[in-house]
């Protein structure tokens, strides 16, 4: 069963790399490298990527033969 996403859903960073099965700072080491997905900073550091902004970066990864 899927879960509803609602526009304009931001996620968490551990959220991101959950879903990529990925470490926190293969993550960072990405964004670092301009290779991550567009994030937003929160007024206390924090971070936040919009799920729109996630499912095109994904589709950006994509390998197209």
């Amino acid at each position: 069963m899927g879960v509803a996403i609602r526009s304009g859903q931001k996620l968490t960073v551990d959220e991101i790399c959950t879903e990529l099965q990925i470490a926190r700072s293969t993550f960072y080491d990405w964004r670092q490298k301009g290779r991550g997905p567009r994030c937003i900073r929160l007024p206390n550091g924090q971070l936040r990527v919009r799920r729109g902004d996630f499912e095109n970066w994904l589709m950006d990864c994509e390998d197209t033969p």
